[in-house]
Parts: structure tokens; sequence; C-alpha cells
């Protein structure tokens, strides 16, 4: 059977702890089962997070993705990109190195887009120190949808073991939840769910639940009216459509271990009311993964951590559950025809 091409990692923020989760889970790469994959990053970058980490870590610079397959099981693969003028200073984000997490980025959509590469993982970005430098996304997600083509609607999805969920919306105060959330906005972040549920994961008919917004999912109207006048249309369209949706459901009974039995992803209206339960149960082995691009993206579920960058201690478990993920999310791919 043909395997899949190999994954392209990206850099993250050099003063981050990407650099350092990108070599530990290297040395996991038997332990936990990781297919081959290449870090997209200048060469000093990866020397410094060597160097930080105190150890005598092997890696090979390959002049091309497809040569990471032999390299991998004695060495880290890195695609060198520009960097020289930019020095990447442990614990510290700055503007100066923004060209070395953009270059990253693009490169390895570009590989995905050709097929080079199977999937894209990225490692966490300081938006702070992008929108200095004249980056103008709100973050990740929407800039991997500009590269992949116009009009691509990104959905956020977080997973683990135990649970999967959608943020209906994300980024926004809570007071604006209540203004952005509409009918046609639940039907279209359901359908990408679905189609890619079936499409990466294997799910035929995949099972969706939504919560209500308010508490009690509005008991009625007594407590708001937004489960009846915005989401309950939305999931009789669904169910009209062939989807199995069951919802509007209170958001503090539906996410104990019975409950999750009864679906495959749950679909939130705001972003703690997603983030909160799938952290809880699984704070390390959380993947961020992004659904409706024409590829796979997959992303450790935490930030920068630059305060305890550079000292050896972060942990690489979800670095390594996203880049997992991905590999299975490509074979199924593969298997499928997709």
């Amino acid at each position: 059977m043909t395997k899949p091409a190999p994954i392209a990692l990206t850099i993250g923020e050099p003063g981050g702890i990407g650099p350092e989760l990108a070599l530990k889970a290297w040395l996991h790469r038997k332990d936990a089962g990781i297919e081959p994959f290449c870090l997209l990053s200048p060469v000093n970058v990866v020397e410094h997070a060597i160097k930080q980490a105190g150890s005598d870590i092997s890696f090979k610079v390959v002049s091309d993705i497809s040569e990471t397959g032999a390299v991998f099981s004695d060495a880290l693969p890195v695609l060198a990109l520009d960097g020289t003028n930019a020095t990447a200073v442990s614990g510290t984000a700055s503007a100066t190195t923004a060209s070395i997490v953009i270059n990253s980025i693009t490169e390895a959509v570009a590989l995905a887009c050709s097929g080079a590469a199977s999937a894209v993982v990225t490692n966490p970005i300081q938006k702070s120190a992008l929108f200095e430098a004249g980056f103008k996304h709100p973050g990740h997600t929407e800039f991997l949808a500009e590269l992949a083509a116009p009009g691509t609607i990104p959905v956020m999805m977080l997973a683990n073991s135990k649970l999967r969920v959608v943020p209906l919306t994300i980024h926004i105060a809570l007071s604006e939840v209540p203004k952005q959330l509409t009918t046609e906005l639940i039907i279209k972040r359901c359908q990408i769910t679905a189609a890619a549920l079936k499409k990466d994961f294997g799910i035929e008919q995949p099972r969706l639940a939504i919560a209500g917004l308010n508490p009690h999912a509005g008991e009625d109207g007594t407590m708001g009216r937004e489960e009846q006048t915005i989401i309950a249309p939305a999931i009789q369209f669904l169910r009209d459509s062939g989807f199995d949706v069951i919802g509007p459901l209170p958001a503090d009974t539906m996410f104990h271990e019975e409950a999750r039995a009864n679906y495959d992803v749950a679909l939130c209206p705001y972003h703690d009311q997603a983030l909160i339960p799938v952290k809880t149960l699984d704070f390390h082995g959380g993947v961020n993964v992004t659904l409706g691009l024409p590829f796979i993206r997959t992303s450790p579920d935490h930030g920068t951590a630059l305060n305890i960058a550079g000292k050896g201690i972060a942990r690489p478990d979800s670095l390594i559950a996203a880049l997992k993920m991905a590999a299975e999310m490509a074979a199924k791919r593969l298997s499928t025809g997709a």
C-alpha cells in the first residue's frame, strides 16, 4: 500500500517552545509511532534550539521534502529556510523573526497543496509579534484559509481521545456572540464539520450535537430565546437535509461520559463553552484541527509558552498528538481516494 507523503511541520514562533517541541517529537518518533515529518526552519533556529536543549540531537538539511523518509530514522529532517538575519531568543517574541514564521507557514501550505506534503502541522505563533511586523490576519486559521483559496471557510475543531468540539464563534467578546450567531452560520459550520468527519475520520454518518447558548438551553424561552429563534431552525433544516443532529442541549449536561456516547462532535455557540470541556478531559493531548481547507492542518492546542521557552521543560504531548492525527487523516484520505 502506498504511504502518505511526509508531514510539513512549521517552526512557529522561534522564541517560543515550538523548536523545542519539534526536537522532542523527533526524539519520541519510535515509542510514539510518529510518521516522518520535516521541519521547515532556518538552520540557525534549529541549532539554537539544540544548544538550549543541551543535547546532541542530529538533524540533516534536505533539499527536498521527498528526502524526509530516508533521513527520518537517523536525523531530524530540516528543509532550510532563509533566516540568517534574524536571531531567535528563547522566551522572547520579536517582530524581527516574523518573516521566519510566515515563510514557514507559506512554504508548508505550498507543499501540501502540491501533494509533496500529506499534511501541515503548525507550531504555535505569537500573534502580537506578527501584528507588530504588519501581519494583517486575525490568526493562523485565517491566514491558512487565504493561502488555500479565495472563499475558503475554515472551521476550528479541537479534538482528543475523548471529545471533539467546534466553537461556532471564536475569538470575540461574549457580548458579541448573540449578534454573530445566526441560523446560516450554524448550518454552514455543521455542513463543513460533517463533511470533514466523513472524509478525514471515516465516520460515515456523523452525529452532531449542538449546545444551547443560554443556561438550560433557554428553558423554553424563559432564559433567552436564541435557542428557539436561531438554533432550532438550523437544526430542523439540517435534519430535513439528512444530517443526524441533536439539540439544542444544555451545555452543563452534555459533556459527561454517558452523554458523549451519543454524538461524534459537539458544536457550541461560543469559545469557552467548547474549549473548557475538551481541555479539562485531556489538556496535554488536545489537537487543533482546521476543517474546510483543501489540505490537512493540525496544531498543538496550546500557545507559545514564552515563560518556559528554552528551559527544557515543555511537554511535547500535544504536538505528538497533532502529528499522529495528521498522519491518520492523511492515511484515511489516501485509502479512500479523497
